[in-house]
């Protein structure tokens, strides 16, 4: 896969089976843990699949068991949070040149 038409477009990376894999252990997981009844351990915490996710904001971290649609609309806003901070960096950027071409002109600067 390329970025912006650059490179490989041929590429595909599929982690359709790890996840598979990974579902797959944490129900097996769940049923051996319900069958002996040890639901009361301590450490259990360790046990989910999201355990690294504890102290963080959560916005970072991917849920495994979300439905297509939640995964699209947190994708969807994601992708509007990245526009709008990209807009407000290139209004930053817009304002900054400004002052300069401002500041050149009173120092009586002349670019080349």
């Amino acid at each position: 896969m390329g970025l912006f038409g650059f490179g490989k477009k041929d590429k595909v990376l599929d982690l359709t089976e790890k996840y598979k894999m990974q579902v797959a252990a944490a129900e097996h997981a769940k049923k051996a843990q319900a069958a002996s009844g040890s639901d009361t351990s301590p450490f259990a915490f360790f046990d989910s699949p999201g355990a690294g996710s504890m102290g963080s904001s959560g916005s970072d971290t991917v849920d495994l068991s979300d439905t297509a649609e939640e995964k699209k609309r947190k994708l969807a806003k994601r992708i509007s949070d990245m526009t709008g901070k990209m807009e407000d960096l290139s209004n930053q950027i817009y304002h900054l040149q400004q002052r300069l071409e401002v500041l050149e002109r009173k120092n009586d600067i002349r670019r080349v």
